[in-house]
Order: C-alpha cells, then structure tokens, then sequence
C-alpha cells in the first residue's frame, strides 16, 4: 500500500515490532509478486520508514499563529471533541456546505469520508479525481456504461501504452506487458511525448506533441473508417452514432493531423493499422492523458477505438470491470442518496463543470446499474478546486470556512500553490490528518497522526471497478501505549459523525467491523475471510455479457455519439481543441516563454509528495530534476548538473538540470510533489514548499481547465528555462 500497485505482502514481525516486508509467499500469484516486491526500494525500507522519528504519534492543536510551527499535544477525545463542535458551529452559522475536504490517491477508506459528508450534506469534495483515474473512468463509462480499463494479459495481441510510464508508474502492468510480449509476440506502441523506457522497447513510439492526444485519436479513427478496418457486424448491432463519428472524422486527415500532433501521417497509419489488425488489443490510458486541457475528448475518442476494433469485454481485449456481487460495495457504503438534491446542487464547479459532479454521476450510475456496474463517487464526482479554493477567499458564492484535509497534502500536490495557500490561510478551521507534518499541515489548526497501511485492514477492490476482492488485515498495532496512538480515517469520520448526530449511521465500531459487514455476504468475517481464502477472491467473469444484457448506457449501445454529454449540454462527439495555454491558442505568451512545459512526471523511489524524509530513498533521489533537451540546454547556457529556473506566468521554481535526448527541443519535462523535509517547518519556509514545487507555476483556473469535467493541465502550459546560480 505504498503505492497504486497494491502488492499483496506478507508482515514479518516479532513481538510487535516489524523485522521485514515481503512477497505473500501463499498468494496464487506469489511468483508474480516477488518480482514486484523484492525489488521495490520501499517496500525494502519499510521499517526505515514506520518507525522514522517525524512520524505523528499524537494529535497537536495550534497554539501559536498558524505557520508559526507551536503546537500542544492532546489526546484524541479533545482533539474530536473540538473539532465537531466547531464544525456543528460552521454548519449552524454557514450551512453544511461551508465544510469541504480535500483527498488524494485512493489508499485510504474514502467510501466513509463520503458516508459522512453525505450524512453531513456538503458536497464540497475537492481531491485529484479530476485529473487521476476519474476522466477515464467516466469517459469509459459514456461509451460502455462502466470501467474497462485492463492490463495486458497472455491473449493479448497489442497494447498501447498511451500516456503512461508503467515501469515507473504501475511495475505490474510492465510485468503484464512484458509475460505476454514473450508468451504470443505481442505489438507494443507507445504515445507519449517522451523516450520512456517503453518507448525504447515498442515495436512503434508515436513522439506527439505534449496536449494534441485527442487529434491523434480522432486520426486513428478517420484512418480505420477510410480503410475499413472496423468490425463492420459489431459497429452495426452494438454501436450508437456511427454515421454521425464518419462526418465528424473526416477532417483528421492523417497529414492534417501530423501538423497538429508533429506525429509523420506514415507513423501514424503504421501504428494504426498494427492495432486494428492485432485482436484482441486493448489500450493502456492514463495521466498522460487525463492531465491535458482537452482529456475528456480525448479520451472519449480512445474508447470509441476500442468500441470501433470490437475489443470490449473480451479475454485479452478490455474487459468490462464489475462489481464483485458478493462484496457489499463501497457505493452502497457511500450513501450518496442521503444527501438532499438541494446541496447536492450547491456543490462548487458542478454548474459549469457538470460531466464529473453529482449531476453528471447520478446520470452515469443511473444507467450503469441497469447492468450491475455501480462505481464509487470517491474518484468520479468532485467540486472543483479553484472554485472552492476561491469560496475561502471571498466567501462566493457562499462562504467556505472549514476544511479537513486527509490522505492529500494539497501545498504540494494541488495546482496553483499560490491560491491554495491564500484559501486555506483564510479559513475558520483547517485539520490535516497525515503520517508527517508535511508544508499543509504546518498550517493546519489541528494535525492528526494517521495510521499507516501496516496499521489498518484493508479491503481493495479498485473503487468498484473490479470484481477482484483483495484483504488485508492489520500487521502492527496503531496504538501503543506510551509510544503512540494513531488512528485509522474510519475512526476521524466516525468519530465526528457521532459527534454530530450521525449515530445511527455508524453501528460498526471499529474498521475490522465495518469489513466484516461489508464481507457478511460471503458468510463470515475479516479474521475468517483471511483464514479461509487467504484475503482473495476473483469470481468468474463472463466474456460479452453485453449480448444478454446490453450495455449500462442510455440507448444500451456503445455510444459513440454520447447521449449523456448531449443532456448535459456538451458535444456529443469528441473533437481537438487547443490548449487555452500554447504556442498556436497564444503566439504572443509564447514569445516569453516558449517551451511545452511537462508536470506531474513520476519518479522512483517516490509516490506523489512521499518518502522524502527516509534516508535511503531520499540518497537513492536525492534532488529535482528537470529533464531537457541537450541541444535546448546548451543553447541557454545550462550544463547537464547545473540547477535551472523554471518559469511560467504564475511564478517560478528551481529544479537541477538532466540532459535528455529522447525529448523534443521545444518541450521540458519536470518532476512533482517536491518539498523538502529537513528545511524549517515554520513560515516563510514550510519545509521548502516554494524552492521546487512544480505547481507553483501551474494553474486551475477555469478558462484553462477541460470544460466538461473541469481538469486541469498539467502537460502544456508554457515556460521558460534559464541558469541558476549555485543552489544548495
């Protein structure tokens, strides 16, 4: 649980210390794992990390000016106890939605942070959803009514890695792609910007411009149509709106497109007719693309790909994910019918940015149930960012005055640093409940020490979206008296829930409670589902259960042409925008800062804004790096080594130079989530929250985000590049 690959581990402890981490020698796929874990700095360093002497041990109340780093320790009762009662105060002076919470990656037990604000009634959500798996999973389910993104398996005949770095990001998707290369001699293409290591490994890399994804999508189509390289029998029984994509694609010409894509139209032709041609094939689409202005098109046009090649829910194609039936599933947990259609409709963005709101969710599950494919609202339905960013500022359109924030550290991860800083400065209330004092925290009013994954039980089943159930039960205690007493979010949610008139919505206890409801189905309890399938289970699944039950979309088609964005006032057709922000959409911005700028890269030995304070990770990565094109670099006077600003219109931060041939001169390529553990924690400092942090100069202003989800870009705003003195 250090990251999203969700290894299954065995805990070696001895008299409740941790000794080591390793491979589940017992799991069905213990050989497979081994590979993943055995090599996997963090899981190596997993005492280092446990027992590191920043952890939070206990809950700290400010005493001091917030970022004047003063604080007093108290116990966990006084810490709940305050914090509901000032909580019910906000509530009764401002209503519900003045209290918003911001969450980040999904390793946490957010299907009751949305229990408690449903029962709460504040739809003021804001998190990475937007922006992380979100897109593509509500754009998977216009087109086919529920989540079908799959790894490679042994039947599979060509991947297209699209917009991800899998040995970096995701290793056991590498591995998948790697066991079926050598089993069947899988195709492998690559689009992305940048010469990955999948990329030097593909038998075709597409070398696109940063934000022009959807016009190379939409060029795919127009060459499969024009070559006739559909499933015409599958395109005419299963797919709504054909006629209508055919007219929309017939301006992606291939030489149209390779002006926009910088993509040559005979690479482009190559590689489609390799994925046409190759069943069954899927498609691997992830940040690369969620992160652009134009994503929700984009990938609406991936998936009319798949749909037009007839690889839905086929072995080795992209399988429709479905709730497992057994499990009671964290949607039902999530009690979003609770919340009254009046605050649903106060949620901040949902007016403007209606696809990844309530409005738009209600829609997607409304039809996605007709087919038993249900999914969470914790990663498909958000208030937007800046907007309640915004609301703390300047209290419109109505006020918002508290915010509890869990499992995210937005001073580091949200876009527009800046303006968070000034909203959450401003607010009546501010609490963190982390692992560490990290730069948000260090501004909160009260910080909580969380338990950690070696801490808590955990049930996985990637938000609803996999008929797989992974358990997990907790190795090491999280309360030990004298040393420390962390808590679990399902105690802060329930513990405030409580507290504030939501007692008969939390019969359970404890979290092992609480799963074993949600396992009561399978007859018996957590403890039991370990002992007796060893924390796993993967039902049968069904190929093409389409033809007996159709698809979870309105007209039970795939649509091509989206009945739901056409009801929601959006095109109901993908089609290529440019970037508000770019060398073509502002010539004159351009002339100041000419270079494609590239975030939210991932790097070994971190997750996100993680892991900076253990030592033999921090050794293994030691500073940010900006990676850069040699002849670039050279040519503005930097040196491979040397530290380099990197400046946007919004601001500028300093990060250490790596020549990179394998990306285009006009593109730069920066790494996320850094701060700086060992720098004061007290203002103006904030542990170096300004010196590399990479969304300083980003935004998420709403003139520059996706205009039907309200995603912002992070992979095409402009910039300029210039030497550093020396920077220690």
């Amino acid at each position: 649980m250090f990251c999203h690959s969700h290894c299954n581990v065995g805990v070696h402890t001895r008299d409740g210390q941790l000794l080591k981490v390793e491979e589940d020698r017992e799991h069905r796929h213990a050989d497979f794992i081994a590979r993943l874990v055995r090599s996997c700095p963090r899981a190596r360093n997993a005492a280092e990390w446990f027992y590191h002497p920043a952890r939070l041990n206990y809950p700290l109340k400010r005493v001091g000016e917030r970022g004047e780093n003063k604080w007093r320790q108290i116990s966990w009762d006084e810490a709940l106890d305050e914090i509901a009662a000032r909580l019910t105060e906000i509530k009764g002076k401002y209503g519900a939605e003045a209290i918003a919470t911001s969450s980040g990656t999904g390793r946490t037990t957010d299907e009751y942070r949305c229990r408690f604000f449903s029962l709460l009634g504040s739809p003021n959500h804001v998190g990475q959803g937007h922006i992380c798996f979100g897109p593509a999973n509500v754009a998977s389910s216009l087109v086919c009514g529920g989540s079908s993104m799959s790894p490679a398996r042994r039947r599979t005949m060509c991947t297209v890695m699209w917009g991800t770095n899998s040995p970096i990001s995701i290793r056991r998707y590498w591995l998948y792609i790697a066991q079926s290369r050598k089993a069947n001699g899988m195709k492998l293409i690559v689009i992305d910007p940048r010469k990955t290591k999948p990329a030097e490994e593909a038998d075709i890399w597409l070398q696109l411009r940063p934000g022009t994804d959807c016009a190379l999508a939409m060029g795919m189509i127009n060459i499969i149509v024009n070559e006739g390289l559909y499933d015409k029998k599958y395109v005419d029984e299963w797919c709504y709106g054909f006629d209508k994509l055919v007219a929309r694609v017939r301006e992606y010409t291939p030489e149209k497109v390779a002006e926009i894509t910088w993509v040559p139209a005979d690479r482009l032709s190559e590689a489609t007719r390799i994925y046409a041609s190759s069943r069954p094939a899927l498609i691997n689409t992830y940040m690369g693309v969620e992160q652009l202005p134009n994503s929700i098109e984009a990938l609406h046009a991936r998936f009319i790909l798949t749909a037009l090649t007839g690889n839905f829910d086929i072995a080795g194609g992209e399988m429709l994910r479905r709730p497992n039936p057994t499990l009671i599933s964290e949607f039902d947990v999530e009690l979003n019918d609770m919340m009254p259609p009046e605050q649903k409709a106060k949620q901040l963005g949902g007016d403007r940015f209606r696809l990844m709101s309530f409005r738009g969710y209600d829609l997607l599950i409304e039809n996605a149930r007709k087919v038993h494919s249900e999914f969470t609202r914790a990663h498909s339905s958000f208030a937007h960012p800046f907007m309640v960013y915004d609301a703390m500022i300047t209290g419109k359109p109505y006020p918002v005055k508290a915010m509890i924030t869990n499992a995210s550290n937005p001073l580091v991860t949200q876009v527009n640093v800046k303006h968070v800083y000034k909203a959450l400065k401003s607010l009546d209330l501010y609490v963190v409940m982390d692992f560490w004092r990290t730069p948000s925290a260090e501004i909160a009013d009260y910080v909580l020490p969380a338990a950690s994954w070696l801490e808590r039980p955990n049930i996985w089943t990637w938000w609803d979206n996999s008929a797989v159930v992974e358990v997990g039960v907790a190795a090491l205690p999280h309360q030990v008296q004298g040393k420390y007493d962390r808590r679990r979010d399902y105690d802060l949610w329930r513990g405030l829930g409580v507290r504030m008139g939501q007692q008969k919505y939390w019969p359970w206890q404890t979290l092992e409670d609480a799963y074993s409801y949600r396992l009561s189905r399978y007859g018996c309890t957590l403890e039991e589902f370990m002992t007796e399938k060893h924390g796993f289970d993967v039902p049968e699944m069904e190929e093409k259960l389409y033809e007996k039950i159709g698809f979870g979309t309105p007209t039970g088609k795939l649509e091509l042409y989206s009945t739901i964005l056409e009801k929601l006032g959006y095109d109901p057709l993908p089609k290529y925008i440019e970037p508000t922000e770019g060398p073509i959409s502002n010539a004159e911005l351009a002339k100041e800062y000419p270079l494609i700028l590239i975030t939210g890269s991932r790097h070994q030995p971190f997750f996100h804004s993680e892991h900076r304070q253990i030592d033999p990770l921090r050794q293994m990565h030691p500073e940010p790096i900006m990676r850069i094109n040699p002849g670039t670099a050279s040519g503005l006077g930097i040196n491979d080594g040397d530290w380099a600003w990197v400046e946007t219109s919004r601001g500028r931060i300093r990060q250490k130079c790596r020549y990179f041939d394998g990306i285009d001169p006009r593109v730069v390529d920066t790494q996320h989530g850094w701060w700086f553990p060992e720098l004061p924690a007290e203002e103006p400092w904030l542990h170096g929250v300004w010196e590399s942090n990479i969304n300083v100069c980003t935004t998420d202003e709403p003139e520059h985000c996706n205009s039907i989800s309200g995603g912002w870009p992070l992979r095409t705003l402009m910039c300029k590049v210039y030497k550093s003195k020396s920077y220690h």
